[in-house]
């Protein structure tokens, strides 16, 4: 799945299956319902979900938490838009997806 075929999804129901936990929370962050997606990185530990948590809490307008998470995930909080760091998270997240379905010979 690329970047195209993510934002097509957004128009059914309900995400593709097989997404991982961030790249779920980012699918149902972007069809507006930033709770579910809150409570999917919620429930991860690992850094890929924190890096989507520290997103959202920089969409809610909470920096202070927000920059907790991006601390949690190693990294410092971008200072573009917000709709650039969803796309370069939906990017990586779908590229390391991509690595990780194949097998080298």
């Amino acid at each position: 799945m690329d970047l195209q075929e993510f934002r097509q999804s957004l128009k059914a129901g309900r995400p593709p299956r097989g997404l991982a936990a961030p790249l779920r929370a980012l699918w149902h962050e972007a069809k507006g319902n930033w709770e579910r997606a809150h409570g999917i990185v919620a429930a991860e530990g690992s850094k890929d979900a924190a890096r989507v948590h520290a997103y959202l809490h920089r969409k809610e307008g909470d920096s202070e938490n927000a920059d907790y998470w991006y601390a949690r995930a190693g990294e410092e909080r971008p200072r573009g838009a917000l709709e650039k760091e969803w796309e370069s998270l939906v990017r990586s997240f779908l590229d390391e997806s991509t690595k990780a379905g194949r097998q080298d010979p």
